[in-house]
């Protein structure tokens, strides 16, 4: 228990629930049970229509020092995560979606690692392992040794470049410096989702800290955030772009720039898919700043003001490829592939 361990700062968990019913107990459980003491819990239901609400005050009332924000419409995850960190009085902050499931150690340990850091360390992340709607185990975000370290070397300090060349960091392992999410003005409330805005926002100034251990349990749901990159008229499309754009403001090397170009290319292609014409037209002006486009992006964008009805066809094949990457995570195949 951490009650021998000297440092003892407060960590505020922000829970952010919408028609999340099935796993909202077995989440909010996983925060109480912590073997860490000195927790303050915000929970945002975020004008779910399903169950959520009676089952958070059915828990309210055995653990009443809970703060309990209720929306009656949904203002978006942005938005609904700032209103918690409004009210947040921790050191640290953890953002926890309502299906996710946090071990039990995984405050302790985070905050131990820290309270041992230099202030310029925004985030401590860990390796994630990933669990069906039933909470089985998938399979594991970086893939295990023998030892239960993560086989292969995971980015960690300075990572703002590895963070525009891909996705490599599992969001709900995260644990954020408070102070620094003030100084960002937490997350950008004009975008539909938060993840990548905070990690180019946050590397650019300060370090992150890789802890191995699988300190979260991450729920695979079917209408998974990545999937809807790829729906018609989606929002999120628009929300890479600005924050494409915030990236392309903060870069300063040829090399960031590069790994920029590459990102975007990769948007690009994404909204061929979601048929946006709109959008790749923005991200195409936004590349051309960096690079000549060449003709394949060219074409690319072209073929997305045709409107070619592509975007029935791909869920075909993003369905294929779910449960192909499924059945290979169970296989030991990690979510991430890191260099040896």
């Amino acid at each position: 228990m951490l009650s021998t361990y000297p440092m003892n700062p407060e960590v505020t968990v922000i829970c952010t629930c919408y028609n999340h019913a099935p796993f909202i107990k077995e989440c909010l459980q996983s925060v109480v049970l912590q073997s860490y003491n000195n927790i303050q819990l915000i929970i945002i239901d975020n004008a779910s229509t399903d169950d959520s609400r009676r089952l958070i005050l059915q828990f309210i009332d055995d653990y009443p020092k809970t703060i309990f924000i209720r929306n009656n419409q949904n203002i978006g995850l942005c938005k609904a995560f700032n209103q918690g960190l409004s009210k947040a009085t921790g050191k640290y902050v953890i953002d926890l979606a309502a299906d996710d499931i946090m071990p039990l150690q995984r405050i302790e340990k985070q905050v131990r690692a820290f309270e041992l850091l230099p202030k310029d360390y925004a985030v401590v992340f860990s390796n994630t392992s990933y669990i069906d709607t039933s909470g089985k185990l998938i399979g594991y975000h970086y893939a295990l040794g023998k030892d239960g370290k993560a086989h292969g070397v995971v980015p960690t300090g300075h990572v703002y470049k590895e963070i525009l060349r891909r996705y490599f960091i599992c969001t709900p392992s995260i644990m954020i410096r408070k102070s620094v999410l003030i100084k960002l003005s937490g997350y950008d409330e004009s975008l539909s989702y938060e993840d990548f805005d905070f990690f180019i926002r946050s590397a650019h100034n300060y370090k992150y800290h890789y802890i191995d251990e699988v300190l979260m349990n991450k729920r695979v749901l079917e209408d998974s955030m990545a999937s809807q990159f790829y729906r018609i008229g989606n929002d999120m499309l628009k929300s890479s772009w600005k924050v494409c754009n915030k990236a392309y403001d903060l870069s300063r090397s040829q090399e960031e720039y590069d790994l920029l170009a590459k990102r975007i290319r990769q948007f690009i292609k994404k909204c061929f898919v979601a048929q946006d014409a709109e959008q790749a037209t923005e991200f195409r002006k936004l590349l051309n700043y960096i690079e000549d486009p060449g003709w394949e992006t060219e074409l690319l964008v072209f073929a997305c003001r045709l409107h070619l009805p592509v975007n029935w066809l791909y869920r075909f094949y993003a369905k294929w490829q779910r449960n192909r990457k499924l059945s290979m995570m169970q296989q030991g195949i990690p979510f991430v592939q890191l260099d040896s």
